[in-house]
């Protein structure tokens, strides 16, 4: 994802380095305890879990079928625990025909490639939110991986920093996932349950985490 260049679903025809920084972050001695901090698990309540750790369950979650193909108030307060806080008069209820055309219950390993493509619903979406409710890239990102946890990453400016900054972060971060049998896929799935996550919590949504504490910006102050 490219916010001054390309889209989330654009192919640069580069090679992608996404998998390999990823790897990296997940081979770490420290990988499960950051899970596990970071979702407070383990933890007596109130004892220092990162508010982050609510954006997913927040309401029962962004992509349950009773809301899933609209924004609600809930998913702008699950937002606001990732540290951003949408504009009040973002129409939202505009973007229900195109998240009907996401789909819901895939995840990004599985999904064919014209799913996150140029054009595609989840593109268009994206756009619509920076461009036309002016948002910014970050935002947009996070309100969509609220409503697709399986399927659209967290992408913003620690992810970026830490992972790179390919043409279509979507596109690569597919691409790495499938790799050797999607086996970075399974890795992630192996960290959740290793930390005792829910199932709940996606395995885009481990791998944020996992490169969320992990990056050694101080303050997480990226460029």
């Amino acid at each position: 994802m490219n916010e001054l260049v390309a889209g989330p679903g654009s192919s640069g025809g580069e090679p992608s380095v996404v998998g390999q920084r990823l790897r990296v972050v997940l081979d770490a001695e420290r990988v499960v305890d950051d899970l596990r901090r970071y979702f407070g698990i383990g933890l007596p309540p109130g004892a220092g879990a990162f508010t982050g750790g609510r954006f997913e369950h927040l309401a029962g979650g962004g992509d349950r079928r009773q809301v899933a193909d609209r924004f609600t108030a809930e998913d702008l307060v699950a937002v606001q625990t990732l540290s951003v806080t949408v504009p009040a008069p973002v129409a939202l209820d505009l973007l229900s025909e195109l998240l009907r055309g996401i789909p819901s219950d895939t995840d990004l390993s599985e999904a064919d490639a014209s799913v996150v493509a140029d054009g595609s619903p989840a593109y268009r979406a994206w756009c619509l939110l920076k461009d036309q409710y002016k948002i910014g890239w970050v935002i947009a990102g996070k309100l969509l991986a609220r409503k697709r946890p399986r399927l659209l990453p967290v992408y913003d400016r620690v992810v970026r920093c830490a992972l790179g900054h390919p043409p279509s972060f979507w596109t690569d971060l597919r691409t790495a996932l499938r790799e050797d049998d999607e086996a970075l896929h399974h890795r992630l799935l192996g960290l959740r349950e290793s930390a005792g996550l829910p199932e709940s919590v996606s395995a885009l949504r481990v791998a944020d985490v996992a490169v969320w504490m992990a990056h050694p910006a101080p303050g997480h102050r990226c460029p």
